[in-house]
């Protein structure tokens, strides 16, 4: 039987609408791992990221790739608004709102998507609560899964997956796995949900060169090795869910960790080691298997972009980073010399400042709140590396020196990255570095002005210390006002909730009662 010219046409339609239907895209994001834990990135350690490994070679993965921010909430907010930190608001651990800015939930739904986040939920939106569809790290029944739990992660991809399909829509999946940070993985793990495919004894851990030798850092690398590998479980478990659903080869895949491992000079830091990160990519159809970009610095900033235009969505307007698809096409992109990188606060709301700038060589950082007295105040201060370092120091000059740079650090630090990545020589005073270290000034400068950062106004007065501390004045009488309005806000909601009890009144004081 001759085909009717309807039925032509409507073959003609779902061929064009199968062209151009979008892709899928799976977003898996780990919490605190350093780059070289990860085997293809030069992990000394056999054995720490066989599922990663896997996905590295089946796409692309980038040797400069660096986040933003040393800490999770500021760095995960610059990934999903294209902005850095000064320029959403989310400086430290706090809600902002309203927004005036699109973020990436809110532009992949207008584009069509099923949005669907697992882990880090309020670290991942300017507000709380978003409106992802579905928030994956609760079961249907309302139980929330434990974040340490490997299989919850293929069931919950699974489900994701199905509920897109459900929708008619393409799916955009957040995944985010909590390995490795703290709590570490423990003995006790292995007898129950929470276990490990393989362990890792103290003995046979590498010492990362920023740190020291010891029985006890030793021991507690080897907690944080045991939860990489977790966190691997974690990965190919979200793989196998993808596999599975039959949309392996219609769906974007990109991991990240949010920055460097939670120990002293890594994470809530801007050294080499705090922000570098590994950056995968596995585009069926554009992505060549087992390539490696070695030549351009890509950063969180350019996300959001980059994830727009992977799936052909427009890109809102004041980003300020760019997409970096032209690479992954093998293209050649201008502006890829430098990446910067911005700290201001803690979870705790202790405001520390710190900008840098790094190329492929060279790392500089200004710290305006080094007086020599003041003393940085870190989520790594409570680790047992740290309290350490503390009790050695007063035996072991090396220590010593190692802990006043933790702890106080100089206004100017300088670093040839490719001879010292674990930046433990400070070339800032060194006369034979004055020109590289003004070129990279001239970086740091550049950029705040073209972003409008407020640290511009003493970096500028960089060389005067009551400029300095004017500034940390006003920062932290800013940072604790914030905390003063979150309080007052959290009591005021509370006592809302609160019900009365019934058949009762509050008295009335009489006038002039304390």
């Amino acid at each position: 039987m001759k085909p009717t010219l309807l039925s032509l046409l409507c073959l003609l339609l779902g061929f064009s609408a199968s062209m151009g239907a979008k892709p899928n895209l799976l977003l898996i994001t780990v919490d605190d791992m350093s780059c070289d834990s990860v085997g293809v990135f030069g992990c000394k350690l056999e054995g720490t990221t066989p599922h990663i490994d896997r996905l590295a070679r089946e796409g692309l993965r980038f040797k400069h790739a660096h986040v933003q921010v040393g800490n999770c909430y500021p760095s995960r907010n610059v990934m999903f608004s294209g902005r850095y930190p000064h320029n959403t608001g989310v400086e430290g651990f706090y809600q902002v709102k309203p927004t005036t800015y699109p973020h990436f939930c809110d532009l992949m739904k207008k584009g069509g998507f099923y949005t669907a986040i697992r882990g880090k939920v309020s670290h991942s939106t300017p507000y709380q609560p978003y409106g992802w569809d579905a928030d994956l790290t609760k079961t249907p029944d309302g139980r929330t899964l434990h974040l340490k739990d490997v299989p919850s992660y293929r069931d919950c991809t699974a489900r994701g997956i199905a509920a897109a399909k459900a929708a008619g829509k393409p799916f955009c999946l957040n995944i985010n796995i909590s390995d490795p940070h703290k709590p570490f993985w423990k003995p006790s793990d292995q007898e129950g949900p929470h276990r490990v495919s393989r362990t890792f004894p103290p003995g046979n851990i590498p010492i990362p060169g920023f740190l020291f030798d010891h029985p006890e850092v030793r021991k507690e690398l080897a907690l944080y090795y045991n939860s990489v590998r977790r966190a691997d479980d974690a990965v190919g478990a979200i793989l196998t869910a993808l596999e599975e659903s039959g949309q392996k080869d219609n769906t974007i895949v990109m991991f990240l960790s949010d920055h460097g491992m939670p120990l002293p000079f890594a994470k809530t830091q801007l050294y080499h080691h705090s922000t570098r990160t590994p950056w995968i990519v596995r585009w069926p159809g554009v992505t060549k298997a087992n390539s490696v970009n070695d030549s351009q610095m890509i950063s969180a900033v350019d996300l959001l972009p980059t994830l727009l235009d992977m799936v052909g969505l427009p890109k809102p307007k004041g980003l300020d980073g760019q997409s970096f698809v032209p690479i992954m096409k093998g293209q050649k992109q201008n502006g890829r010399h430098a990446i910067f990188k911005v700290y201001n606060e803690n979870a705790g709301g202790n405001r520390h400042p710190i900008r840098g700038v790094e190329t492929r060589n060279y790392l500089y950082l200004f710290n305006p709140w080094s007086d020599g007295e003041n003393t940085f105040r870190t989520a790594t201060n409570g680790t047992a590396t740290y309290r350490l370092m503390k009790k050695l120091a007063s035996g072991n000059p090396g220590i010593a020196r190692r802990l006043h740079t933790m702890d106080h650090r100089s206004v100017e630090e300088l670093y040839d990255i490719t001879k010292d990545p674990d930046c433990l020589h400070n070339l800032a005073e060194k006369s034979d570095y004055r020109d590289i270290k003004q070129t990279m000034q001239t970086h740091l400068r550049e950029f705040m002005e073209n972003t409008n950062d407020h640290a511009l106004t003493p970096f500028l007065k960089r060389e005067d210390p009551a400029a300095l501390a004017a500034y940390m004045k006003k920062v932290q009488d800013e940072s604790a006002e914030r905390r003063a309005k979150r309080r007052r806000n959290k009591a005021t909601n509370k006592n809302k909730a609160k019900p009365k009890e019934p058949g009762r009144t509050r008295k009335k004081k009489p006038t002039g009662s304390p």
